[in-house]
């Protein structure tokens, strides 16, 4: 295992312009099993889920995020983004479950041999009730 420092920038956009932007960095750990790199690290109270902590699995142009915990109001969700595929999944949130799909657009991974560099995804989600939009996020993986 090692010890990383994680940069995410997120950005959710109406039609061809970025409305919302947001920055979070906190530290976390890496490791590699199976052909797969794995990223590990807590949420904060910026991105919205204190206590939660969210994996990332990166493999063979696919990226799995899981995200568990939270307390009392728990959160919990699994996220598959791969280029072209649309998965469907349940977000559990402190005011009950929301179904969700992703479309992946854009899934591109430049990791040198040691698992650090950037992840790209852009992908259109569509939550239960809540219409849909289409968000980018750039994920950098430093030591």
């Amino acid at each position: 295992m090692k010890d990383i420092t994680i940069k995410i920038v997120g950005k959710r956009y109406n039609g061809e312009t970025a409305e919302d932007e947001m920055e979070f960095i906190s530290d976390g750990t890496m490791y590699e099993r199976g052909g797969a790199v794995y990223y590990i690290y807590e949420e904060s109270e910026f991105s919205g889920m204190p206590g939660c902590k969210t994996s990332l699995k990166v493999s063979d142009g696919r990226v799995r995020m899981k995200r568990i915990g939270g307390g009392e109001g728990a959160f919990g969700a699994e996220l598959t983004f791969e280029k072209g595929k649309r998965f469907i999944s349940r977000y559990i949130t402190p005011y009950g479950p929301i179904d969700m799909e992703v479309m992946t657009n854009r899934v591109d991974a430049d990791l040198d041999p040691e698992g650090f560099g950037k992840i790209r995804l852009d992908y259109s989600i569509c939550m239960e009730g809540m219409g849909e939009g289409r968000n980018e996020v750039d994920i950098e993986i430093m030591q």
